[in-house]
């Protein structure tokens, strides 16, 4: 009997442990798809799944863990759709760039991928830098923590581009760099470089249609590939199963891309109304950050933080997104929260939540854009973006209620990511 015994009782323990739930009781429950909160519900998590929402503060089981959110806002986890997890710009990053080994970057993106977690963002697309592929490995084995990442890798642009690494350097140090360091022209480059990134383990592509703001070059605005070259990019990424990100600031390089196919534009500062009319057609994204802009033309106001070209870009383009952000939000452009951050201080992606409904969005627009519309733009609303069950546990909670004080968007006190509690009870 005795060898009968043991193995049932070690069945019944079993089939208890593995019924046992977290329940989330929730003052106001911000879901994801609803337009108004719901008050007093009660979230059921099972291992890392949402497995029900109920209205009421549901009963506690004898094996069950309650978190008691009775006094918060809870929301689903928010989603940065364009960050830099390898970098954050000082005024000595330029200098950096020739003292700095690799290595030394990664110790700092540890932090950098903490501080985003802790302030509630659960899921990034970071927009590029090679070492972040390494640390979306390291964090989906549990090694450090952070956010879900769904990383561009090396960011393809042509030579002398935004994307070309050397932009600046002396001759003898410039070289001619390539497919590898993400300069690419023509076609075939084109090809081969999108097939370089999915072999490095890319989830998304990140294509430079037109001059940037922080690379040392004169133009920021300039198209910098031809559209018979974005075709190229797009569609083989697309063979791939990948989509594809486009920085574009100026009108000319964002139409090629819109017109190319591309998934979304990122930043869209000069976007003009036939860049307007053809996001609608396409049925592309557009992701402002437009605390990226405020954050460097605050910088370039500091004599000799960034260099001259940059600061004169800086104070040109940083200024406008957010106006362009309320035109394309005011027209019915489909918008995803992102933010740039790296560019300013990590930490402080909430920050464009306040910028977005100052722009004209409402509160609860600017929520579901980090949330269930981001989610869209990555693909993963099958699992992530709303507070319902068979999704992913990824909730955050607030002091306040964000929907009247977007300063609350800066009071996360509960970060739950996969089913785990990183920040809270």
């Amino acid at each position: 009997m005795k060898k009968i015994l043991f193995p049932v009782v070690l069945i019944v323990t079993c089939l208890q442990l593995s019924a046992q739930k977290t329940i989330i009781w929730c003052g106001s429950l911000i879901d994801g798809i609803s337009d108004a909160p719901k008050q007093n519900m009660s979230i059921i998590v099972e291992g890392n799944q949402i497995t029900g929402v109920q209205s009421g503060f549901t009963k506690v089981g004898a094996n069950d863990k309650v978190i008691d959110l009775k006094n918060k806002t809870v929301t689903p986890g928010w989603m940065d759709c364009h960050t830099h997890l390898s970098m954050e710009m000082n005024k000595s990053s330029y200098l950096e760039e020739f003292h700095l080994n690799e290595a030394d970057y990664v110790y700092r993106s540890i932090g950098y991928a903490r501080v985003t977690l802790m302030s509630g963002f659960t899921t990034v697309r970071d927009a590029g830098g090679g070492i972040v592929l390494a640390m979306k490995r390291a964090v989906n084995q549990g090694l450090i923590p952070g956010p879900r990442i769904y990383a561009a890798g090396t960011a393809i642009g042509s030579t002398g581009s935004h994307g070309d690494p050397t932009n600046g350097y002396r001759s003898d140090l410039a070289g001619d760099p390539g497919i590898k360091e993400g300069v690419a022209n023509g076609v075939a480059d084109a090809m081969k470089a999108v097939r370089q990134r999915y072999k490095e383990g890319s989830d998304v592509i990140k294509m430079v249609a037109t001059g940037g703001v922080m690379d040392v070059s004169s133009d920021s605005k300039g198209a910098q590939f031809t559209e018979e070259e974005m075709r190229a990019i797009i569609s083989t990424a697309k063979d791939y199963g990948l989509r594809v990100m486009a920085h574009a600031h100026g009108a000319e390089g964002m139409k090629r891309a819109l017109r190319a196919g591309v998934t979304s534009i990122e930043h869209g500062t000069l976007m003009d109304d036939e860049a307007i009319a053809l996001f609608k057609e396409k049925g592309a994204w557009y992701v402002p950050t437009v605390i990226a802009g405020k954050s460097v033309a605050d910088s370039a106001k500091q004599p000799g933080y960034f260099p001259p070209q940059v600061a004169v870009k800086a104070l040109e383009i940083g200024p406008q997104i957010q106006a362009t952000l309320g035109r394309a939000y005011k027209a019915g452009v489909k918008i995803a929260f992102g933010t740039d951050a790296g560019v300013y201080k990590h930490g402080n992606n909430w920050l464009e939540f306040t910028y977005m409904i100052e722009a004209g969005m409402p509160a609860m627009e600017a929520i579901k854009a980090a949330t269930i519309r981001a989610a869209e733009l990555i693909g993963i609303q099958d699992k992530l973006g709303s507070i319902e069950s068979g999704k992913l546990a990824d909730i955050v909670a607030v002091d306040g209620d964000p929907l009247k004080d977007s300063k609350a968007f800066g009071r996360v006190t509960f970060v739950m990511k996969d089913g785990v509690v990183y920040k809270g009870q």
